[in-house]
């Protein structure tokens, strides 16, 4: 199995941004597909952004469309996320999540995932 590590998140105002990093151990890095979720308090998980294993293709939620970044770097095991704009109502626990799939699919869903890192907490003040 894999393990993630996820860092960089913090206090941040209204409009700034933040570059969050997941690190991976334990299996090769470049066998799997990889995706950033968040979840606020009292809501549910959700989707951020996707990104296939040879980082060709990358799927994001349309509410960070245009102002999110997913990235990674294989030689690395690490995955990115940077985050420019940001709003107070994308204040959340930022989670980096693993399948082993070397596809080009889109895996929007909590349950398509097999393994996450314990979180990174992303505070957007206004």
């Amino acid at each position: 199995q894999v393990q993630l590590v996820e860092s960089g998140g913090g206090l941040v105002q209204t409009g700034g941004s933040l570059r969050l990093s997941c690190t991976a151990s334990g299996r090769t890095f470049s066998n799997y597909y990889m995706a950033w979720f968040r979840q606020a308090p009292d809501k549910e998980r959700e989707f951020v952004a996707s990104i296939t294993w040879s980082a060709h293709t990358a799927y994001y939620a349309e509410s960070v469309e245009g102002r999110f970044t997913i990235s990674r770097d294989n030689a690395k095991n690490t995955l990115y996320l940077r985050m420019d704009r940001l709003k107070p109502e994308e204040t959340a626990v930022y989670y980096c999540a693993a399948r082993p799939d070397r596809g080009v699919g889109s895996y929007m869903y909590t349950s398509q995932y097999d393994y996450w890192g314990q979180g990174t907490q992303v505070t957007v003040s206004s």
